[in-house]
């Protein structure tokens, strides 16, 4: 099965051996640029802490920028402060599984019976048998429950069982994160809808009508193992408890309003995955048991197999949508190839810490694969250093997003001379943005700006709010600033 624009319409979404001194790395190899033979020198305009200045983020702000051909490294201010990277953090991790794992990695999805079959009947156990693949969508679920039927099964006299011991059960990504944040769901080697569930609500007379669902672009079959309770509060909106089995919600009446949706994290992956797979059987005639884990590394008879997407485009997609969920697949399957074993998200993030350093001559401490962890750390030097590396500008660059140039009024200027591709990231009063500019005279660029408020992050959490208060003013700074700096490194 190969991944299509599907997948993509389904996005619409350490115990480190370095200490903190390490990041501190020198300058990338001068403070001022070296011209290209021939090529005007660039003109000093304002300081780049003037620059930084003007912006009134408070906090920290971090920036590095270096000629890709000459290395020549200029406008660096705070250059050797560690910072939080946020997503940019991603590009670390994609480059890491392109090394390892190559271009055209796949993973494999694959419906197994563990018994014989005969005149449709399968005498022992059904099981979903998951490879990892962060992109797996309802869709694909029920390909593959048609392509069971196909295969000739109309009965299952065994159980159902699902497996998701091809990479470890992470509960969530970041524990410090609210819980019902969609993007910090659970992981495991059977994945789902990048294991969010689509919750909604509409007004019901006296009460609510609440649906829990596992939509992607064709089907949006309701969802059992998940459940919701509209109770009669104002705070806190959402609660969480763990069935065992099951997912179970509650939210406050109180911040319901007339209606809306939105998505949930999930918890127990490889069951949600059997649930919505059970459904789609029933649909073919194929009634399934309640989906339970398997505990051993399944064999059997294949009845039906479903192929990712090349790494290359799940990477693009990574990058471009910021999935949390992909990018810690990515770099636990990465570590695992690696080392022979990937036992956290932490642990498996050291391991690429270390690959960092070894190979790349980068000193990174990130925490996990995606940025989300508040302590990973990164110098705006040490981001491009690593972007500035041939293997990585050859891999990366053609990945990355467009950054259009933008007006005073905030509108994409069509046919800018200046070119941009990067990856952003944002946090509560943290921004960033790494990448490569092509300057209006044709020269090629990587740069890095790290902007962040850990003051007023670690206040934020505090207060609970999910967007808190001055948040998105700060930010609209944080984007004011990149675009100046855009400006300014695309044209000199």
């Amino acid at each position: 099965m190969k991944t299509t624009l599907t997948r993509r319409a389904a996005l619409g979404g350490i115990a480190s051996a370095l200490a903190t001194a390490a990041l501190a790395e020198p300058p990338l190899r001068s403070l001022r640029p070296v011209a290209r033979p021939g090529a005007p020198v660039p003109v000093v305009r304002d300081a780049i802490a003037d620059v930084v200045a003007r912006a009134g983020l408070g906090g920290v702000v971090g920036v590095a920028v270096a000629d890709l051909e000459t290395g020549a490294a200029f406008d660096l201010h705070n250059s050797a402060r560690p910072l939080p990277p946020a997503s940019v953090g991603k590009s670390l991790t994609a480059q890491y599984a392109l090394e390892h794992l190559g271009a055209d990695h796949r993973f494999i999805t694959r419906i197994i019976a563990d018994g014989p079959i005969s005149d449709g009947i399968l005498d022992g156990n059904l099981i979903l048998v998951g490879g990892g693949d962060p992109t797996l969508l309802t869709d694909h679920l029920a390909d593959a429950a048609a392509r069971t039927k196909a295969a000739g099964l109309r009965e299952v006299r065994g159980r159902f069982l699902v497996w998701n011991g091809a990479l470890p059960y992470q509960p969530l990504i970041d524990p410090d994160q609210m819980e019902h944040l969609g993007y910090n769901p659970a992981l495991s080697g059977l994945n789902l809808n990048f294991n969010r569930v689509h919750f909604e609500w509409a007004r019901n007379g006296g009460d609510y009508r609440v649906t829990m669902d596992a939509r992607s672009e064709k089907y949006r079959p309701d969802v059992h193992m998940a459940r919701m309770e509209v109770r009669n509060r104002d705070l806190p909106v959402y609660t969480y408890e763990d069935g065992g089995t099951e997912d179970r919600w509650t939210v406050a009446r109180g911040a319901l309003g007339n209606g809306g949706a939105r998505w949930l994290p999930v918890r127990h992956p490889e069951l949600y995955a059997g649930d919505v797979f059970r459904t789609f059987a029933r649909s073919h005639g194929i009634t399934l048991s309640a989906p339970e884990r398997a505990t051993d590394i399944p064999v059997g008879t294949v009845l039906a197999t479903l192929t990712s997407g090349p790494l290359t485009e799940i990477a693009q997609d990574m990058l471009k949508y910021s999935v949390n969920l992909t990018a810690e697949v990515l770099g636990l399957t990465t570590t695992q190839s690696r080392t022979g074993m990937a036992r956290t998200i932490r642990s498996s993030a050291a391991e690429m810490n270390r690959w960092l350093l070894s190979d790349k001559g980068v000193a990174a401490r990130m925490v996990d694969h995606s940025g989300l962890g508040d302590d990973s750390r990164i110098t705006a030097s040490g981001m491009v250093r690593f972007l500035s590396r041939p293997e990585v500008a050859g891999r990366l660059r053609p990945l990355l997003k467009d950054i259009p140039i933008r007006d005073a009024d905030n509108r994409a200027i069509p046919n800018h001379p200046v070119q941009i591709v990067a990856k952003t990231g944002t946090l509560n009063f943290v921004s960033t943005l790494a990448g490569y500019i092509r300057t209006e005279g044709g020269g090629d660029r990587a740069f890095a700006i790290f902007a962040a408020d850990l003051d007023r992050r670690e206040a934020a959490k505090r207060s609970g709010d999910e967007v808190p208060a001055g948040v998105r003013t700060w930010n609209r700074k944080a984007r004011d600033l990149q675009q100046a700096l855009l400006l300014r490194w695309g044209t000199v």
